[in-house]
């Protein structure tokens, strides 16, 4: 049966035998006699945001400074790791504290497990009101299903084009927006001026999907915030997931800037890398050497996406002063995973590179949590049962992360010396190549849905893939990693030490839901 969060001290007999006293009712309202308010909880998450796209984690380029204002008041993480470079899986385990390999969301647009229980039910059943705004990548892709997984107030915008039919933001943009009678998704101005941004939008600024959510979740959050119940918000930016496109004044504020770009990646590079990721690189057509111009205006366009949604990450969090409830909340700020930007030759995402698995992390709750840079090394899986011990709930068993609480408020904590992170590349990437034959039913040279593990340690990196290929990086020598040891003769006692890691992770991360005793929870 599916577990839920429990009160420390409080037994399913005590809760019966107490139900008709006005326990239950307590539970019910977020509180216990003699207890205030459990805090709130706000959660902000963009798609697709690299750790160093913040001026707080060292960028001198970009300008954020309500992301850094939040920074200088949280634990300001500078390397939590994703345990999928991927949307859907990242989403599912941010959700329940669980990896990809266990809650079964492997690849996007795959249907949640009937035996998940996510972060808003588990709130919901504490006594938490929950609400949703923006971006889910749930399947199906239906406000219905997300108030199914425990959403009671939900508006929805995934960002897909074919399912703009379920999307909260598109009806209100045809509804709102004279110049979107005839809806165009993400329109580009075209052709661009010369030495101009093309990637500027024709949409204005007042009804950009950024601005959108921004104004729905400050919306929401006034309704949640004069309410007798703690809230559970979760305010989800498409941006600064590709296509890269802004709206003025955004589309010129890094006109002058020049990004430093990632050093050029020749084929024949990624031609030596294993199989499955070179397919990844090399899909649909070579990427690997794009006109390094358009590829610095994406830089540019990439970076005034995230100054959009910094803009409504400060006006959000003005509210949230004014609503009082600053205090009472605990705000998370981070995202899915990151981008390589062509580094290593790629667009996007879905391999374990640092730019693609290492992201922003905020953790900010000024009754508890103390501000600082941390260097620890934490997973996403870690943030449900580091929530769930600063609310005062019990962390439910399924979880399969390390509640980092005690880190920051002073307390004990026991510090991880590796994370891990797992990604299925699917056939519907790797049969896009161009480069490699593809055989259906035996996939890329005979590797079908190649499966990769990763394990990052303090100074190695290494991913293991099926068929026996993997990488190796000296992240201490090599932080560019550009230098794959695999196959090096000098390294075979460090590859077979992380991959017996790997094997064991695997063999006891699911014990909670194996053998866990079940009694413990009646």
């Amino acid at each position: 049966m599916p577990d839920t969060p429990r009160v420390p001290g409080l037994d399913r007999r005590t809760f019966l035998s107490a139900a008709a006293g006005g326990l239950a009712a307590s539970l019910a309202s977020g509180r216990l006699q003699g207890q205030s308010r459990r805090p709130n909880i706000l959660f902000v998450m963009t798609d697709q945001q690299r750790y160093d796209s913040l001026g707080a984690n060292g960028n001198e380029l970009v300008r954020t400074p309500n992301l850094d204002r939040l920074a200088g008041q949280s634990a300001n993480f500078h390397r939590c790791y994703v345990q999928a470079p991927v949307c859907v899986p990242s989403r599912i385990t941010w959700f329940t504290g669980r990896y990809p390999h266990s809650h079964r969301n492997r690849v996007n647009y795959t249907p949640l497990h009937a035996d998940e229980v996510l972060i808003q039910q588990r709130l919901r059943d504490a006594g938490y009101r929950t609400a949703s705004v923006g971006k889910l990548h749930f399947w199906p892709p239906t406000a219905e299903h997300a108030r199914q997984t425990g959403f009671e107030k939900v508006l929805l915008h995934d960002g897909v084009p074919p399912l703009d039919g379920q999307s909260d933001y598109v009806r209100w943009r045809k509804a709102s927006d004279p110049d979107a009678a005839v809806f165009q998704h993400r329109a580009l101005v075209s052709p661009a001026e010369p030495g101009k941004n093309p990637y500027k939008a024709r949409i204005a600024d007042e009804f950009h999907e950024t601005t959108w959510t921004g104004l729905e979740t400050r919306r929401l959050l006034g309704e949640l915030a004069a309410g007798e119940h703690p809230f559970f918000l979760f305010s989800s930016f498409f941006q600064p997931h590709s296509p890269f496109y802004s709206p003025e004044p955004f589309d010129s504020l890094y006109d002058d800037v020049e990004f430093p770009l990632a050093e050029p990646t020749t084929r024949e590079e990624i031609e030596r890398l294993p199989a499955p990721l070179a397919s990844l690189i090399l899909r649909g057509k070579p990427v690997h050497d794009v006109d390094r111009e358009r590829l610095q205006w994406a830089w540019r366009s990439y970076h005034a996406a995230i100054a959009q949604i910094d803009r409504e990450v400060g006006l959000l969090l003005d509210a949230l002063e004014e609503s009082g409830q600053a205090d009472n909340t605990i705000v998370v700020f981070s995202t899915d995973h990151g981008d390589q930007m062509l580094e290593h030759g790629l667009m996007g995402k879905n391999c374990f590179f640092e730019s693609s698995i290492r992201l922003p992390f905020l953790l900010r709750y000024p009754a508890k949590v103390r501000p600082g840079d941390y260097q620890e090394m934490i997973e996403t899986t870690d943030l449900l049962p580091t929530l769930f011990e600063l609310a005062g709930l019990r962390e439910p068993y399924s979880c399969q992360g390390r509640s980092f609480a005690g880190l920051v408020t002073g307390g004990r904590y026991e510090a991880r010396d590796a994370v891990f992170s797992e990604n299925i590349i699917p056939e519907v990437i790797t049969s896009g190549s161009l480069d490699f034959e593809f055989r259906k039913g035996k996939g890329v040279k005979g590797v079908r849905h190649p499966d990769a593990k990763m394990i990052r340690t303090e100074r190695w990196k290494l991913v293991r893939y099926g068929g026996g290929e993997g990488e190796l990086y000296d992240m201490h020598a090599d932080p560019g990693e550009r230098r794959n040891l695999y196959a090096d003769p000098g390294s075979q006692a460090v590859v077979r030490e992380l991959e017996d890691r790997i094997l064991t992770w695997l063999m006891t991360v699911d014990e909670t839901d194996q053998i866990a005793p079940r009694w413990q929870e009646l």
